[in-house]
């Protein structure tokens, strides 16, 4: 009776992020300014191969679907606990941003420097929480492939993070020098990066 909760749990929780992301991104406002494909590319190509190695155990092959944690009900529960918790609180990050996201690198027409809710505890609350939640992922699939999307997606959103900050700097100047030196990137009571 558990089993198909097991086998489904973590797919139906990134499925409902998907569909909130989704029907969330009608509400932005006008771009101002974007990114280059180039610039876009830098990011969007690890992303991509994140999210195949994540979603297809067979185009990972038999070397990178070799187990790296056994899987438990330990591992799936911390697995499942860390997808919810991160998908949540990238949410948090998604509404409190308001129509000021984007997928892209962009400035939008009146866009807000945001600080409160999940942005007074780290920057870019929503990468946070997505690398959150596929930490759950891996931890729950416990294999290399999943380990391997982890590093390539951390790798992504660093990068898109330099962006986005070298655009948040020319627009906000000092208010965006003040708020990166007093709240960390991505990790809560780390140093500033």
């Amino acid at each position: 009776m558990m089993q198909p909760f097991y086998h489904h749990a973590i797919t139906v929780l990134w499925l409902i992020w998907g569909f909130y992301w989704l029907i969330a991104s009608f509400s932005t406002k006008t771009t101002r300014r974007r990114e280059s494909a180039a610039s876009r590319a830098s990011h969007m190509i690890p992303l991509i191969v994140a999210a195949v190695l994540l979603s297809n155990r067979r185009i990972a092959g038999p070397y990178l679907s070799a187990t790296l944690l056994p899987h438990t009900f330990a591992t799936f529960w911390i697995g499942l606990f860390f997808v919810a918790f991160g998908i949540a609180f990238s949410i948090a990050g998604r509404v409190w941003l308001g129509g000021n996201w984007s997928g892209t690198v962009t400035l939008k027409d009146n866009h807000e420097l945001i600080r409160s809710g999940p942005y007074r505890l780290v920057r870019h609350p929503i990468y946070t929480g997505i690398l959150l939640a596929i930490l759950g992922t891996a931890i729950a699939q416990g294999e290399w492939r999943s380990l391997i999307a982890l590093v390539l997606i951390t790798v992504a959103f660093l990068r898109k993070i330099a962006i986005e900050e070298s655009f948040l700097v020319q627009e906000f100047g000092n208010s965006y020098e003040r708020y990166r030196s007093e709240v960390p990137a991505l990790i809560p009571l780390l140093p500033r990066m």
